[in-house]
């Protein structure tokens, strides 16, 4: 039997472990501990992460998505 390991997707409690932002990437390193950083902060380690031989999981695209709710809220408000 073969199991999956789910990872739960990051919420705006999850800081980044650098300057305290909104998590939006979680890096697992081959020990098994995790990192979390903003996405500005995970651009600027994800090459020497992946040195590493880190898992990356980027989820900030949906920083796309906000921004666009954003901008469609506000242009909703005749």
């Amino acid at each position: 039997m073969t199991s999956t390991l789910t990872v739960e997707p990051l919420t705006a409690v999850d800081r980044c472990d650098r300057c305290g932002a909104q998590a939006y990437v979680r890096v697992t390193l081959p020990a098994g501990n995790e990192l979390l950083f903003c996405a500005h902060h995970g651009r600027e380690y994800a090459p020497k992460l992946r040195e590493l031989d880190a898992e990356i999981l980027d989820e900030s695209e949906r920083l796309g998505d906000l921004q666009s709710a954003t901008a469609a809220s506000a242009g909703s408000s005749d």
